[in-house]
């Protein structure tokens, strides 16, 4: 009888491709514009951003024969203020994990070398998804209506599942493993998880799905609801408080405060709106987004513009081109293409596009990057204790445990010197199939 392959199975080699995709993004391209501009380094006490915010002197006729000149009036300062938030981004592995893959001849990829390299990438991603969506409360996702039933939310064997459908980012700005935290509409109660592998009342994320915008997390909280927040790690106040981002500076609000500054006594610090009220992007909002900046501080004022965007409202804008389109062809053979090239000449109203894919589907920013700083009291880096940048965990007896860790932490703030500068469109009808 012949020899089958069952009988020489155990002497076969196995091949293991050496490439291994990546299936996840690493987009850190609105924080990498900021990073790149003015720095100031403070220490735990706030840092004053002076504002020349009101004009002085008093104009107005007079009679030359004996009358009254009057009094005058110089400018108003006022100061806004800003301290920093502490982030960390924290790894941690097993020695077993690091001992099999130590060389090339046991494993495709040293892993604790690639949680060396990737540590800064992921912290930078995640410090991005706060520039791009924070209002300063940290809030990553909102608890929307779709399925499953009972207002995006349910719960199995100890575990919530929640569609976040509702706002402009879905469930881009979280990521596998990430722990969260639950929080009511107005952020004025912390629902806390509770079983699973929750910890001081945060659950990780153990299915992440961006098409369907449906995560779930291995813990259970009390009853959520349509309109929760879910909020970033490390925050336990109401309402939380974390970093500064595009929402919080570039808005119009007449509510609240900005850097310490009423925005109802001062519009001045207030960012232009132009609310399209849930249309598609039409060509007369962009122009006044743009002009509503020159009501405010004439034509030369000196700044440059860029429109940040999602994608879906860079094909809104495609689409508006390609309707008025006109294709001339000529004599021989020649390949087609109807979509508009991407680059310097894609511009709105006269300002450059940037596509960014973590930003609010429904919303354009137009973003100036000279007003742009950020407060700094610990630039970003490994968590170092002299010298020392790697550390063991202890075991329950109070011995070494066979697991290391290390942090990349960063303590700044992301501020902006004049808002009036800053324009946004809002309220925009998402395309179809995002």
């Amino acid at each position: 009888m012949a020899m089958d392959e069952t009988q020489v199975a155990a002497t076969e080699l196995e091949k293991v491709r050496t490439k291994i995709p990546v299936l996840f993004d690493k987009e850190d391209t609105f924080y990498s514009t900021i990073e790149k501009g003015e720095v100031e380094s403070i220490s735990a006490r706030d840092m004053r951003i002076p504002l020349e915010i009101r004009p002085g002197g008093r104009f107005g006729h007079f009679d030359p024969a004996g009358g009254d000149l009057g009094r005058g009036e110089g400018p108003t300062y006022e100061k806004a203020v800003i301290n920093t938030v502490h982030m960390r981004h924290a790894i941690e592995w097993h020695k077993k994990t690091e001992w099999a893959t130590d060389n090339a001849r046991k494993a495709v990829v040293q892993s604790v070398k690639k949680l060396l390299a990737s540590g800064m990438v992921e912290f930078r991603r995640a410090v991005d998804a706060l520039a791009v969506s924070s209002d300063g409360t940290g809030v990553l996702g909102t608890v929307g209506v779709g399925t499953p039933p009972a207002g995006g939310y349910t719960t199995a064997g100890g575990k919530d599942t929640f569609v976040c459908d509702t706002d402009g980012y879905g469930v881009r700005l979280m990521r596998f493993g990430q722990m969260l935290s639950l929080y009511n509409a107005t952020l004025t109660t912390r629902r806390a998880f509770a079983g699973g592998a929750t910890v001081n009342g945060e659950a990780p994320i153990d299915l992440y799905d961006i098409p369907t915008k449906t995560i779930r997390v291995n813990g259970a909280a009390t009853t959520p609801v349509a309109g929760d927040k879910l909020v970033v790690s490390g925050l336990s106040t109401t309402p939380p408080v974390s970093m500064y981002g595009v929402p919080y500076h570039i808005s119009n609000a007449s509510t609240g405060s900005w850097l310490g500054l009423d925005r109802a006594l001062f519009p001045e610090i207030r960012a232009n709106r132009v609310n399209a009220n849930g249309t598609s992007l039409a060509l007369p909002y962009a122009r006044l987004a743009m002009n509503k900046i020159g009501d405010r501080l004439g034509q030369d004022h000196g700044t440059k513009s860029t429109a940040w965007m999602h994608p879906c409202q860079v094909q809104a804008y495609e689409e508006m081109a390609q309707s008025v389109m006109l294709i001339n062809k000529n004599p021989g053979k020649q390949g087609v293409d109807l979509y508009f090239g991407e680059g310097d000449n894609f511009q709105i109203a006269g300002v450059p596009i940037r596509k960014h894919y973590s930003w609010d589907k429904k919303r354009i920013d137009f973003i100036v990057t000279s007003v742009w700083g950020r407060a700094e009291m610990h630039p970003a880096g490994f968590y170092e204790v002299d010298g020392r940048k790697i550390f063991e965990i202890r075991g329950t007896s109070g011995g070494v445990a066979t697991s290391q860790i290390f942090y990349v932490v960063g303590s700044f703030n992301l501020y902006v010197t004049n808002p009036a500068v800053c324009s946004y469109i809002d309220n925009l009808a998402v395309p179809a199939g995002y």
